[in-house]
C-alpha cells in the first residue's frame, strides 16, 4: 500500500512537470543551518523521492522540499506521504517565497525520472476517484502539535538565536540560555500577536524563519562588527554600516556618520584619576554632541550623560580602572531612536577596556585646555552671551546686570548652575538671579551704605576673556564722580578700562566693601567716550532690586554694612576677595 501510494506521488508530479510552472508549490520537509546537513538529508530522501530539491533560505538556513507541484497537487502530496509517514509530520506547504540559491541536485535543475526500460507495473485506481481535498484559505503551516515537536529537534544554540530575536525585538528580557520557560513562551507569544498571527506561545517553522530573517536582515543593516581599537586599549561592538572611523584626537577616537545616517560614536582612552574623570564629565557637557536635557550621574570611578533634544540623542559611559579612563559615546538623530536603543545596547555589552595603555596624545592634536570653538576636534556648545555677576547672599542669589537677559531660554553660572530671574529693574540695568537649590558660595559681596569718596581707589571682578580664561579679572581704577555725565545720583562715573565681558562685576573700594555693579558700556547719544570711562549702579539700587532682608532671607550685613571700614587691603587681596564672590552668568538658548 505504502508504495502504491508513493507511485501515486511521482505520477502527479510528471503530470505537474508536463505542465506549466507559472503557479509553483512545493512540500518543505525539512530545514538545516548547514550546507553539509542539508546536502546529507536531500541525498538520503533522494533515494525515494525523484524530486528532491534544496535551496538556500533567505534566513540562513537550508531547505528541503519536494516539488514543485501546483497549489492543489502540493495540498494532495503532503496529506497521502504525511498520511503514510513517509515525510516528517512537520512538513508544511511552501511557495518558495523564501527559496534562493538551489544546491540540490547537483546542477541546479529538478529533472523528471526516466522512462522505465521494462514493463511499467500499474495500480488499479478508478479514474474518478482522486482524493477530494478541501483547502482553507491558507493553508497552515503547522498545529500547535506539530510545532512543538520541529521546536524538539533545535539545538541550544539555534534556541539562544530566538531568544536573542525576541529580545531584539523587545519581547523578551531574560537570559540568553536556550531554556524555554515561562518568559520565553511568553515572549513568543507577543511577537506573534505583534505579527497579527494566534499567539500560541509555540512557534511553528515558518515563523521562527519569518523571525529570524527579520531579525538577521536589520543586524545587517546595521553592520554589527566587534572591533578591537589596539591604539585606545578598548574593544566594543560597533554599527559599521551607520558610522565609519573618522580621526584620532586623544581622548577620543572619532567616528563619523556614514551614508548619511546621523550616527556618531566616539571611543574615550586617556590615562588618569579622579581629577581626570571629573574634569572630563564636565568637558563632556559642553560639546553639542551632548544634549542638556538628560541624565547626569557622577560617581566616584564613573560617569553617565544622557542627553535628547529635538534632533539628537547621545549617551556617553565612562569609567576609571587601573589608572585609566575609558569609555565610549553614541549619537544619534532622534527620529530613529527605536533603532538607536538596539544599537547601544550592543555597545553596551560589547565594549571592554583592554591592555594597559590608553590613546597616545601624539596620534593627534592632544585635549584643548583653553575654552574654544573646538575641544579635540568636536564642537563645543557656545552661549548666545556671556557677562559678570557677583553673590548678594549666602543662598548663592547673584547681581547681573540686565544686558545678560536678553533672548534666553536659560540662564546658568560658572558653566552649569540654573538661575531663575528674581528681579529685574530695566531702568537701572540690574537683575537679582536665583539659584534652583541652594548654594554656599566662596564669597559673598558686602554692600556698602555710601560711596567712597570721589578719587578712591577702586577693582572690578569681571570675566574679561569669557571664551579663553576660566578665572575672573581684576581690574584696577579709581572712582571719578558720585554720579554719571547727566547728574544721575544712581549710577557712579569710574576712571577705569573695562572689557564687554566684565559687565555685572562687582565694584569694590580699597577696603574691600562693594560700592556698586559694573554697566555694560553703550552708545551715550551718539557720543563716543574715552575707553577708561565706565559707569556702575550704585549699591543702594542693587539693595533695592534684591528686596527687604527679612523677604529676602539675607542675613544681617550680607547685603549692607554701616560698620566702619577697615584699612586699605593690599592688591592682591583685594583682588581674591573679587573673584570669591564674582561668577560667570551665561544666556543659552
Amino acid at each position: 500500500m505504502r508504495l502504491t501510494r508513493l507511485w501515486i506521488g511521482i505520477v502527479l508530479w510528471l503530470a505537474a512537470s508536463a505542465a506549466s510552472w507559472a503557479q509553483q508549490s512545493w512540500v518543505q520537509i525539512e530545514a538545516r543551518p548547514t550546507l553539509s546537513e542539508a546536502e546529507e538529508r536531500a541525498r538520503a530522501y533522494a533515494n525515494a523521492f525523484p524530486n528532491v530539491a534544496g535551496f538556500a533560505m533567505s534566513t540562513g538556513w537550508y531547505a528541503i522540499a519536494l516539488g514543485p507541484y501546483t497549489d492543489t497537487e502540493a495540498a494532495v502530496q503532503l496529506q497521502l506521504l504525511r498520511g503514510e509517514r513517509l515525510i516528517p509530520s512537520d512538513s508544511y506547504v511552501s511557495d518558495g517565497g523564501r527559496f534562493g540559491r538551489q544546491f540540490w541536485p547537483v546542477g541546479g535543475a529538478v529533472t523528471a525520472p526516466a522512462p522505465a526500460s521494462g514493463p511499467v507495473v500499474s495500480v488499479e485506481t478508478p479514474q474518478a476517484q482522486t482524493p477530494a481535498v478541501t483547502l482553507p484559505a491558507v493553508l497552515p503551516d503547522e498545529t500547535p502539535a506539530e510545532a512543538r515537536r520541529s521546536e524538539a529537534l533545535l539545538t541550544g544554540d539555534d534556541r539562544k538565536e530566538l531568544q536573542e530575536a525576541l529580545q531584539w525585538y523587545g519581547h523578551y528580557a531574560g537570559a540568553i540560555d536556550g531554556a524555554f520557560g515561562p518568559g520565553t513562551r511568553r515572549s513568543m507569544a507577543e511577537w506573534q500577536t505583534a505579527e497579527g498571527l494566534e499567539p500560541t506561545g509555540v512557534l511553528t517553522t515558518a515563523q521562527r524563519g519569518r523571525l529570524l530573517s527579520g531579525y538577521e536582515g536589520e543586524r545587517d543593516a546595521i553592520g554589527f562588527q566587534a572591533v578591537a581599537e589596539d591604539e585606545a586599549g578598548i574593544e566594543i561592538t560597533l554599527p559599521l554600516s551607520l558610522v565609519a572611523f573618522d580621526r584620532y584626537q586623544p581622548p577620543f577616537v572619532q567616528y563619523k556618520e556614514k551614508d548619511g545616517s546621523g550616527y556618531r560614536a566616539l571611543l574615550i582612552s586617556q590615562p588618569g584619576d579622579q581629577t581626570t574623570l571629573s574634569g572630563l564629565y564636565d568637558l563632556m557637557q559642553t560639546l553639542e554632541i551632548v544634549p542638556l536635557e538628560g541624565e547626569r550621574q557622577l560617581g566616584r570611578n564613573s560617569f553617565v550623560l544622557t542627553g535628547a533634544n529635538d534632533r539628537i540623542g547621545s549617551y556617553t559611559e565612562v569609567a576609571l580602572k587601573g589608572g585609566f579612563v575609558k569609555g565610549f559615546t553614541l549619537v544619534w538623530p532622534m527620529a530613529d531612536a527605536a533603532r538607536a536603543e538596539k544599537v547601544l545596547a550592543a555597545m553596551k555589552s560589547g565594549f571592554r577596556p583592554v591592555g594597559d595603555h590608553a590613546l597616545d596624545d601624539s596620534l593627534g592634536q592632544p585635549m584643548a585646555v583653553s575654552r574654544a570653538d573646538l575641544v579635540a576636534g568636536l564642537a563645543v556648545r557656545r552661549p548666545l552671551m556671556s557677562r559678570s555677576g557677583f553673590y548678594v547672599d549666602a543662598t548663592g542669589r547673584v547681581a547681573t546686570t540686565t544686558e545678560v537677559l536678553k533672548g534666553c531660554g536659560r540662564l546658568t553660572i560658572d558653566g552649569g548652575i540654573a538661575m531663575t530671574v528674581a528681579a529685574q529693574d530695566d531702568v537701572n540695568g540690574v537683575a537679582i538671579l536665583m539659584p534652583d537649590t541652594a548654594l554656599a558660595p566662596l564669597g559673598v559681596a558686602q554692600l556698602k551704605a555710601s560711596a567712597t569718596g570721589v578719587g578712591g581707589e577702586i577693582a572690578v571682578a569681571g570675566y574679561s576673556y569669557p571664551d579663553t580664561l576660566t578665572e575672573p579679572v581684576v581690574t584696577f581704577g579709581t572712582l571719578a564722580d558720585t554720579k554719571d555725565l547727566d547728574g544721575n545720583t544712581a549710577r557712579e562715573r569710574l576712571a577705569l578700562k573695562a572689557l564687554e565681558g566684565d559687565a555685572g562685576g562687582p565694584v569694590l573700594d580699597a577696603t574691600g566693601r562693594v560700592i556698586g555693579m559694573l554697566l555694560p558700556k553703550v552708545s551715550d547719544g551718539g557720543r563716543i567716550l574715552p575707553e577708561d570711562v565706565s559707569f556702575a549702579a550704585d549699591s543702594a539700587v542693587i539693595r533695592s532690586a534684591m528686596g527687604p532682608a527679612e523677604t529676602t532671607g539675607a542675613t544681617a550685613g550680607e547685603a549692607e554694612t554701616t560698620t566702619p571700614a577697615p584699612g586699605a587691603m593690599a592688591a592682591e587681596d583685594l583682588a581674591r576677595l573679587g573673584r570669591d564672590m564674582t561668577v560667570q552668568v551665561s544666556c543659552w538658548e
